[in-house]
């Protein structure tokens, strides 16, 4: 019985369903291990051609926190936003609108990254009342309640510049919460909220903001600290990561920065509503003038960072050059998003 079951003729359709299985499995080995030499190819060629650097908040024992990852190479996927960038900006250039500008744009939908002249330093002017911002805030975190602190503004301070964009300013003879006094200092850029904050402010902590995201610590007493587009990105970048102030007061400052009142630059022509928090800032000298903005602007769930930087003989004209570089960067990457 064992012996006529052994020969027992087996139908030939099952050689077919063995030999198709056979096929199958082989061609599935075959397939995943050419993905995974593919794989690997693409990674030992994205490693040696570009790799990431990463940027660690320093100073603790047994912890080092993450501040800023960024591929060492500028992305393809914004080269045609950056020739159309270039070529506005020479444009303007050849009219004498400007005479040089800067831009930095990140994409933090993939962390693609593009830059413009990004080794000329400009005068950031109230740019820096983001990293005092960023610094009053991490006192408090230090000295919780410090921000209801009530400040009298007893005399009027010195101002050597006459700022050109004023809009609102706090008013002699009155008491002010530190809290209201950054609002001041940033929703309406008001040099005496920051002249006054400054009489406070710990300009220890003010520093190591700067040295501990990879800057040179300023000189407080220096009317002028050049930057980069790069550079005086890195203050944004850091609230949007909430990688150095905790997640409410990284959130708190984006919402200040969020309420700012300049209207002329990156979001004059944005359509309405669309979610931004930015900063300008002026400075310069009656020869050459500057004009800057930097912001975070939210397309589709997929925000991007931009900081333009400008140089020219008449402030008048430089903010509608900031204008015309964010809405040309913007109808690209509203583009793009769309595409995803």
């Amino acid at each position: 019985m064992v012996k006529t079951l052994f020969f027992k003729k087996i139908p030939a359709y099952y050689f077919v369903i063995i030999l198709v299985l056979t096929i199958s499995v082989t061609f599935f080995i075959a397939s995943s291990f050419q993905k995974s030499k593919d794989l690997e190819s693409q990674i030992s060629n994205n490693s040696s051609s570009c790799s990431y650097s990463i940027k660690r908040l320093q100073g603790y024992d047994y912890i080092k926190p993450i501040m800023f990852v960024d591929n060492s190479c500028e992305s393809e996927n914004l080269s045609s936003i950056k020739q159309s960038v270039n070529g506005l900006i020479d444009n303007y250039k050849k009219s004498n609108t400007i005479t040089s500008a800067s831009v930095y744009l990140k994409s933090y939908d993939n962390n693609d990254w593009t830059s413009i002249n990004p080794d000329e330093k400009f005068k950031p002017g109230s740019l820096l009342k983001i990293p005092e911002l960023i610094a009053f805030l991490k006192m408090n975190e230090k000295n919780p309640g410090l921000l209801d602190k009530e400040i009298l503004y007893s005399r009027p301070f010195s101002i050597d510049k006459k700022p050109e964009f004023v809009s609102k300013s706090i008013q002699l003879g009155h008491k002010y919460k530190i809290r209201e006094l950054l609002d001041y200092m940033i929703t309406y850029s008001d040099n005496n909220a920051t002249l006054l904050l400054n009489s406070i402010i710990d300009v220890k902590v003010f520093k190591k903001v700067f040295t501990d995201i990879g800057l040179s610590a300023p000189d407080w007493n220096s009317s002028d600290f050049p930057l980069t587009s790069y550079e005086a990105s890195l203050f944004m970048r850091t609230l949007f990561n909430a990688s150095y102030l905790t997640i409410e007061n990284s959130e708190f400052a984006s919402k200040l920065l969020s309420k700012s009142d300049y209207k002329d630059g990156i979001i004059k022509s944005l359509p309405a509503g669309t979610k931004v928090i930015h900063k300008f800032g002026e400075a310069g000298d009656p020869i050459e003038k500057q004009l800057h903005e930097t912001a975070i602007i939210y397309v589709n769930d997929n925000p991007y960072l931009v900081t333009i930087m400008t140089k020219g003989n008449n402030m008048d004209k430089l903010p509608e050059v900031i204008s015309q570089i964010s809405t040309l960067i913007y109808q690209n990457m509203n583009t793009n998003s769309k595409n995803m």
